[in-house]
């Protein structure tokens, strides 16, 4: 159960080589963020774990041998965000760049196509970000992460507390005003 069926140095690189070629794979196949996967995404995803595990574990069926398996995940893993996040290069390098899917209210076929994205993924996107429809959208862009970003056009933004208080503040105004234009009438 703890003997370790396969040199250690050898376990270190299945997996470090594993998880390179799975990220290469992922960063070649586009921006979906997990929030975004549908049905086939996820079946691929489960797919691939299965298909992948040999490569990591060899003949090792051990505790330790799995134990060293995953600590060299989670290292690599916790290597490669250090490095994103202190090395621009690295991030645009592993994560890409955003991607602008919606330009003016209209869709960027282009960039859509590329990413293999649907209008339907895109309008249900922009509702669940407070517009109605794309023609209220100014920009939309895809960030590295998947995740849609949407700026509306001003006129479709919703007001802020900020907003409502100035108004708020602009009417007590006004009415103070008008009650000292109509007490000097008097």
């Amino acid at each position: 159960m703890f003997a370790v069926q396969v040199p250690v140095l050898e376990k270190v690189l299945r997996t470090i080589l594993v998880y390179a070629t799975i990220v290469l794979l992922f960063r070649l196949t586009g921006k979906r963020g997990l929030a975004q996967l549908n049905t086939l995404d996820f079946t691929v995803l489960f797919l691939l774990s299965n298909v992948v595990q040999n490569a990591v574990i060899g003949n090792d069926t051990s505790f330790s041998g799995g134990a060293i398996g995953a600590v060299t995940l989670v290292a690599t893993s916790n290597a490669l965000n250090w490095l994103i996040a202190h090395s621009g290069r690295a991030a645009r390098v592993l994560e890409g760049t955003p991607t602008t899917v919606i330009a003016d209210g209209r869709p960027v076929m282009r960039e859509m196509r590329r990413l293999a994205l649907r209008p339907e993924e895109i309008a249900h996107a922009v509702r669940m970000q407070h517009g109605d429809d794309l023609a209220d959208v100014a920009t939309g862009v895809i960030e590295p992460s998947g995740q849609l970003m949407v700026t509306l056009k001003p006129a479709e933004r919703t007001a802020t507390r900020h907003d409502i208080e100035d108004v708020l503040d602009r009417l007590t105004r006004l009415e103070t005003r008008i009650a000292a234009e109509h007490n000097r009438a008097r």
